[in-house]
């Protein structure tokens, strides 16, 4: 329970009783004044709008109202009939203004509907009486992601009546949210119930959680934390008026003993999200943590919110560290935080919360980590080498900065902060690592340059002053950039840089430059993976090089959104067309095996009987060796589709069909089946296939058939899988 409720708003106090007293006035007298609809934008033409013809300047607002979401923007929702004001017009790069004729201000409020960017300076609506601006408005969205939702905004103009006024809407903003939407325009005596401005609730100290109620898709509310009334960060929630789709909870263990509050930018009045949010010490509707329905059981997700790109993969102080981007209050992409979690092997994952959020330089994008073992960049102590996070602050500017830890649990940021400034409009995504021959720090960054995706090169000597060295043009975001022996000899190391689709270059580097030896090869052959990153410092001895990728599991009706795939070993291999990766799941995973069907050496012909016939598992590992012959090969697993054809040398999954050449005459495949992906591995690990999909959870069942003459199967096995989550 709380102590005490504090709802506090500039507009309460006047919205309730005038807002009352006005219905009383309308009930009992009926002496309220019709309404004037100054503008409902239905009209095809600004020159047809009711009251006169609005006037147009740019290229923003188009010829006259948009009918609803405009080519490459969000859905558009909130307006009423079928028009409105939308200067998405062409995308956020254009600007422009329109102006409405005329009017006398009649009413006691001005009321409308509003959306969009907002920038106050930007992207706005302004009323002008005698020339000057006396109210003015805007949208609630200014950070990536938000929601294209209007809402009743309004203004108390009876200090005005009888003035003439112009309204001007205005959007002079080219970048993210750089557009306005609005409708509805309404001159009324009633003011809409519509909004509490900064409404706020303090909470009392004890409780580890603030327990938030979420409803997908609704308004995004700009919602503060302060401790004792200060400020700490601020994030885009879309909080549930009523029933909530689910909880999000914010962590406040972190300020024992003082006040905690949450401050709602806008908010409806009949609204119960704030009301609703309940302290406590462990998560709403957690009793089937980690195995609801849609949960990937062998693969990482977050407890709650959505995740995307896997940031500063790391070795330290014995454990795996996966620090991932986390939008711990929404099912969809925003509010850029860090999550963290870390394993004894890559498998079994604990979650330890949120180590950086957003603050004045931006919201916290990708990034990578590394041990400081020399303690070049002083955030160590004596035998305390510090687990360093290099990451974007995706602001205006967007720039490098850098948080430490010597525990590997709570990360303190960098005071010096920025240590990289803007090289180009969107830079991000350092990828960092040590380069002992000439004993400097490398990063790796996404940049534009001549209006050409590239990545850059920077050294440093202490993480915290850097150089601009060289670039490579042709890759997009998140690079990734190591060293491998090809076909594991040491005397033949390349350097391999790749990108977040994971294409890539195989090449040499002298500590300055890196040339690429090959084209830009193509990564996955699947769908859905996106932004891997491999493992920094793992220990001498283990020699592997370690990657995850973001897995794109959709998970609708969840609490949670989105997976990183199963760790893969990286290797080089030389082809007849030079060297390229592959791609192996680590071997760590075979823990996970509970049950065995060996079907041995065999030959199947096509009619003859389903040696995999009494396999029934949700959670399937399946490893096939077999020489095709001529005949193409299918298997079933858990009613999706995986066929090989030995005269295209192809590999189908479903719809996709991808190159999958024999090696030897032989095609080796490896399959693991989640409830929510497939990763599939043919051709030594040449062809990787990660696929999302949802398996039938009534099918169960697995198959392999042959079309065509035979196949001989020198191994043909089928593990089933537990769950990694406890």
């Amino acid at each position: 329970m709380t102590k005490h409720v504090n709802l506090v708003g500039s507009r309460q106090g006047r919205l309730r009783i005038s807002w009352f007293l006005a219905v009383w006035v309308t009930a009992c007298c009926g002496l309220r004044a019709q309404d004037i609809v100054l503008s409902d934008f239905e009209q095809t033409n600004y020159a047809w709008l009711p009251g006169g013809s609005w006037t147009v300047t740019g290229t923003a607002f188009g010829a006259g109202p948009a009918h609803g979401t405009l080519s490459g923007q969000m859905v558009v929702a909130g307006y009423q009939g079928h028009g409105l004001v939308n200067s998405f017009n062409g995308g956020d790069a254009g600007t422009g203004t329109l102006t409405s004729p005329p009017f006398i201000l009649q009413r006691h409020y001005l009321e409308f509907l509003m959306g969009g960017g907002g920038f106050a300076d930007r992207t706005f609506m302004e009323l002008l009486v005698d020339g000057k601006s006396v109210r003015t408005a805007c949208g609630s969205n200014t950070q990536p992601g938000g929601s294209e939702q209007l809402s009743w905004q309004g203004w108390e103009v009876s200090e005005l009546a009888g003035k003439t006024a112009v309204l001007r809407i205005v959007d002079n903003a080219n970048g993210g949210w750089g557009h306005i939407n609005a409708d509805q325009i309404v001159q009324t005596d009633i003011q809409h119930p519509g909004m509490l401005t900064e409404a706020r609730r303090d909470f009392p100290a004890g409780r580890s959680y603030l327990r938030i109620p979420i409803k997908n898709g609704a308004a995004a509310r700009q919602v503060t934390l302060l401790v004792d009334g200060v400020a700490v960060v601020v994030n885009d929630l879309e909080l549930a008026d009523g029933k909530p789709d689910w909880w999000a909870f914010m962590d406040v263990r972190r300020w024992p003993g003082q006040t905690v509050s949450l401050q709602v930018d806008k908010l409806p009045v009949a609204s119960a999200a704030l009301r609703a949010i309940e302290p406590g010490n462990d998560l709403q509707d957690a009793d089937n943590l980690y195995h609801e329905s849609l949960r990937g059981q062998l693969h990482f997700s977050s407890r709650r919110g959505w995740n995307n790109d896997p940031n500063g993969l790391c070795y330290y102080q014995g454990e795996y560290h996966l620090f991932y981007q986390h939008n711990p209050y929404g099912w969809n992409w925003g509010n850029m935080h860090w999550g963290h979690a870390t394993s004894p092997d890559m498998v079994h994952w604990r979650e330890w919360g949120d180590v950086l959020a957003p603050d004045q330089f931006g919201p916290m994008f990708s990034g990578s980590a590394v041990v400081d073992w020399q303690n070049t960049s002083g955030f160590g102590t004596a035998g305390k080498p510090p687990l360093v996070l290099v990451y974007t602050a995706a602001g205006q500017p967007s720039v490098q900065c850098l948080a430490a830890s010597t525990d590997g649990r709570v990360f303190t940021k960098f005071s010096g902060n920025p240590v990289v400034p803007q090289i180009s409009d969107g830079n991000r995504d350092p990828k960092v690592r040590w380069y002992a021959p000439a004993k400097k720090w490398i990063m790796c960054l996404y940049a534009g340059h001549n209006h050409v995706n590239a990545i850059y090169f920077l050294s440093s000597p202490d993480l915290k002053h850097w150089t601009v060295m060289s670039h490579v043009d042709g890759l997009f975001e998140c690079p990734d950039f190591f060293e491998l022996p090809v076909d594991g000899n040491p005397a033949s190391r390349q350097w391999v840089l790749t990108a977040a689709s994971s294409e890539y270059f195989v090449g040499t580097f002298d500590g300055t430059t890196f040339t690429p030896q090959t084209p830009k090869l193509p990564g996955h052959r699947g769908r859905g993976f996106y932004a891997a990153q491999t493992f920094s410092d793992l220990p001498a001895r283990d020699g592997r090089r370690i990657q995850i990728g973001w897995l794109q599991t959709a998970t609708p009706g969840m609490p949670f959104n989105q997976a990183m795939s199963l760790p893969n070993e990286l290797r080089l291999t030389q082809t007849p067309e030079g060297p390229r990766l592959t791609w192996t799941p680590v071997k760590e995973i075979q823990s996970l095996r509970t049950h065995a069907h060996e079907a041995g050496a065999l030959t199947l012909r096509a009619g003859d009987a389903n040696p995999l016939a009494h396999v029934k598992s949700e959670l399937v590992e399946l490893r096939a060796d077999f020489a095709p012959g001529t005949a193409t090969t299918v298997f079933q697993v858990r009613g999706i589709t995986i066929s090989y054809d030995p005269g295209k040398q192809e590999l189908s999954v479903a719809d996709l069909h991808v190159p999958a050449p024999l090696r030897g005459g032989k095609q080796r495949l490896i399959l693991y089946c989640d409830r929510t992906a497939l990763e599939i591995y043919a051709s030594d690990g040449l062809t990787y296939v990660p696929f999302p999909d949802q398996a039938n959870p009534q099918d169960l069942a697995l198959s392999v058939q042959v079309h065509g003459d035979r196949v001989e199967f020198s191994a043909l096995t089928v593990y089933e899988l537990k769950s990694a989550w406890p």
